[in-house]
């Protein structure tokens, strides 16, 4: 409701657009008022943050894994204060996480944020890598359908709006031209494993690595008295990318890290941009596909 109260502002530039500034602000004040009465009142500002944060970064007008990691956090607190228990874990990731990707999914589309340290086509997605992950996991006792279906376009229209991960690989395919081989060849290497087994299994050890193991993801990760840091001091220092007022947190033995990269216009965005002399419209997208270059 947020969203369709906050348009975006007409602009030229295939860049974040400013509106998310104002939509950001507002879920900002209105989130500890949303939370009374499900969270204890001395724990509604941590864990009203994280949610915040979930949605991306206000400054930068960008999102990326480490805000979709706040989402799991904002998830992980509600499960330390015992509001939520292990037997709703299956209906928070089919049904809560996959709203979650599909409310990010709309503002990526409405205010074209920019990717958050893309590693363009050696990612998986732009922005995205939990649904590629439990999406795996949600397949892994399926007898028919095996990770080389996703080259099957008749069953990648019909299972995606049962399955994550078919619906994340439909997704990528909407907006990038192509085969699949050219633009996302993770994506396509990881098809041709066996099982999903062993594709849940990879992916998990790849988050780890490639997310939670990565300083410049982690340093913008807010530690508190739920979701505690037992490592290296924090380090007050502005880095001049903009990237928010707090400091960074240095890991031992590790250099300053290149923080928040180039700035980088979203697929969605190009996807809609239209002549120079109109204005590019941010809910007019995916009018058609875009090369993935």
């Amino acid at each position: 409701q947020t969203n369709d109260d906050t348009p975006p502002i007409d602009t030229k530039s295939r860049f974040g657009n400013p509106a998310f500034r104002d939509f950001y602000t507002t879920c900002e004040q209105s989130l500890p008022t949303w939370l009374t009465g499900i969270v204890p009142t001395e724990h509604i500002e941590q864990v009203s943050t994280y949610l915040c944060e979930s949605f991306g970064n206000r400054r930068r007008i960008d999102y990326g894994t480490g805000h979709e990691l706040n989402f799991i956090a904002f998830l992980l607190c509600l499960h330390k204060l015992k509001i939520i228990t292990p037997s709703d874990f299956p209906a928070l990731v089919i049904h809560v996480f996959y709203k979650y990707i599909s409310v990010m999914r709309g503002l990526q589309m409405t205010y074209w944020l920019e990717p958050a340290g893309s590693q363009g086509v050696w990612g998986l997605d732009d922005f995205h890598f939990l649904p590629f992950l439990f999406g795996s996991g949600q397949l892994r006792t399926h007898k028919h359908l095996k990770p080389k279906s996703i080259h099957n376009k008749e069953i990648l229209e019909e299972f995606s709006p049962s399955y994550m991960y078919f619906e994340c690989v439909r997704f990528v395919m909407s907006i990038k031209t192509g085969s699949l081989r050219w633009h996302s060849p993770m994506i396509d290497d990881i098809s041709g494993a066996k099982s999903w087994e062993k594709v849940n299994l990879g992916l998990f050890k790849m988050f780890r690595v490639e997310v939670i193991g990565k300083l410049p993801i982690m340093q913008h990760f807010m530690f508190g008295t739920l979701i505690e840091f037992t490592g290296s001091a924090p380090e007050q220092t502005d880095c001049g990318d903009g990237c928010g007022d707090h400091g960074h947190v240095f890991a031992f033995g590790q250099e300053f890290p290149d923080c928040c990269g180039i700035k980088v216009p979203s697929a969605a965005a190009a996807a809609a941009v239209q002549s120079d002399d109109k204005f590019a419209k941010p809910r007019d997208v995916f009018t058609r596909p875009i090369p993935f270059d």
